[in-house]
């Protein structure tokens, strides 16, 4: 059983440099993005993280691309009871051989089972499809629902070292400072949209000031706004001799925020992996912040319809 996690453990990057990580959730993606990839779902879906359809992929072929991701170096592997494919991740990861140990594995709860009770059976469920007796993150997947009563829940398995860390996702700015100031244990981390339309200065003043972690899904905005043909960003990348994705993955990374970029393609891990043998300079640092939109590249958490929408979903 490895020892919890204290929000101390996460100054600088929460996961140390060697720790690589990938979301296990692919969209499908438009003709003119980074590349057509499959998701690792076994149905036909749309989350809330990539806001996109998701192609059919069976459980074999997810179970694939965790092994290659794996292979690659990834350590930390991002999945989510919404996503469907915990147990494939779990037959992955029990099947490759690798040490447990030597994995950092992050699942998220989802909405229909944000209660004390419901969090404390979802966790139980979600342990038993990715075969482990410990998470090292468990995040509240949406801020809505009983979130507090889910967190309780939490910080008891927090305290109990059946998680190492806790935390949350999609939180905004003033729903983080009510949970911060409501509970006991801080969120380790945020996660939430960040990508080059969308930097979220402000909400990371926030998190900083309340020693939370942020971390990125959606860091390539999912090719949206025309990202991977940008004139800003395939200049820089053409200065460094790197693709847009590593400028991307780079930029995140000298803000001190986690990325976790999805892929399913072995040659697009690698790819992902390689953005530590250059450094963006002021110059690229400031045309970046100019591409800044303000604004999510996907829908707003506040939307009553999209409130509803996602309150009403079942899973499965």
């Amino acid at each position: 059983m490895s020892r919890p996690l204290t929000t101390s453990h996460f100054k600088g990057p929460v996961i140390p440099p060697h720790i690589k990580s990938l979301s296990i959730a692919e969209p499908h993606r438009g003709e003119n993005s980074h590349d057509n990839h499959h998701s690792c779902s076994d149905t036909e879906q749309w989350h809330p993280d990539a806001l996109s359809w998701l192609r059919r992929v069976s459980p074999a072929e997810c179970e694939r691309s965790v092994r290659d991701a794996i292979d690659v170096g990834y350590r930390l592997l991002d999945t989510a009871t919404s996503y469907e494919n915990e147990e494939a991740v779990g037959h992955a990861i029990r099947n490759h051989g690798i040490d447990r140990g030597d994995l950092f594995v992050t699942t998220k709860l989802w909405i229909k089972n944000a209660s004390y009770e419901g969090a404390k059976a979802a966790f139980e469920r979600s342990l038993n499809k990715l075969q482990t007796d410990y998470l090292d993150l468990w995040l509240i997947h949406q801020p809505y629902g009983d979130v507090y009563g889910a967190w309780r829940a939490m910080e008891e398995l927090y305290r109990a070292g059946r998680i190492r860390a806790i935390g949350v996702s999609n939180f905004y700015s003033d729903r983080l400072v009510d949970f911060v100031l409501h509970n006991e244990v801080t969120p380790a981390i945020n996660q939430i949209e960040l990508h080059p339309f969308h930097q979220q200065d402000d909400a990371l003043e926030i998190l900083k000031q309340y020693d939370v972690q942020a971390e990125a899904w959606g860091p390539f905005a999912e090719g949206r706004n025309g990202l991977f043909s940008n004139d800003v960003l395939q200049s820089i990348a053409q200065k460094h001799g790197k693709t847009i994705a590593q400028v991307v993955l780079r930029w995140l990374n000298q803000r001190g925020i986690i990325a976790i970029p999805k892929s399913v393609r072995k040659e697009r891990m690698a790819e992902n992996f390689a953005i530590f043998d250059f450094t963006l300079d002021d110059t690229d640092l400031r045309a970046i912040a100019m591409l800044d939109q303000k604004a999510s590249s996907f829908f707003d958490h506040r939307d009553p319809e999209k409130v509803r929408w996602l309150g009403t979903r079942s899973l499965g």
